[in-house]
């Protein structure tokens, strides 16, 4: 079990990463297909474990670390006005391996869901790259409670909302590596003869 800093709101912390996915929780798993190759796998690890795949999803995010970390605290609000739903959060597992990058947070005590949630970005040896969201949680506020089965719906729609937001962000770091590389890097085009 990995080490956390602040005492989460759950037991099964790392669940996600190494299964399997508790018993007495709302289960998600999605999976995108987000780019090709080594250059859309890094990219889109990055979008994913730099926070912009949150931020440029329409999220409001705070954390006290640049990147994905165990340890790092998080601060996750998504929504409109006075519907704006958010909560602590702590990073609970990392992953950056040679075809696995990503993280998981783990929800703190006042945060209006109980559990965890992890984001992955993962090269298949076809070359594919996917984003996958797992989750587990429970309501543990009274209006998630109240919301009952609305919830479900709207993490299925978030997590796809992400996939989206990955395969663009991915896309456009992609596309931008291969002109720096086609242009040395410094924005002049080379000529070949």
């Amino acid at each position: 079990m990995p080490a956390t800093r602040y005492t989460l709101s759950y037991p099964e912390v790392g669940a996600t990463r190494h299964g399997p996915m508790p018993g007495g929780y709302r289960h998600l798993h999605h999976t995108t297909r987000v780019g090709r190759g080594r250059a859309g796998f890094e990219a889109a690890a990055a979008a994913v474990t730099g926070w912009r795949m949150h931020r440029e999803s329409g999220a409001r995010l705070r954390a006290t670390g640049p990147r994905a970390e165990p340890g790092v605290l998080v601060e996750v609000s998504a929504g409109l006005g006075r519907l704006r739903v958010g909560g602590r959060c702590e990073v609970v597992w990392t992953a950056r391996e040679a075809q696995l990058a990503g993280f998981a947070y783990g929800t703190l005590p006042g945060h209006p869901e109980c559990g965890e949630e992890s984001f992955t970005v993962s090269l298949r040896e076809d070359g594919s790259v996917w984003f996958t969201v797992m989750a587990f949680s429970r309501p543990d506020r009274w209006y998630t409670r109240l919301a009952g089965p609305l919830v479900p719906p709207l993490q299925r729609a978030y997590a796809r909302r992400l996939g989206r937001t990955v395969r663009r962000l991915a896309a456009a770091d992609a596309a931008g590596r291969a002109d720096s590389a086609d242009t040395g890097g410094d924005g002049m085009a080379r000529v070949v003869r």
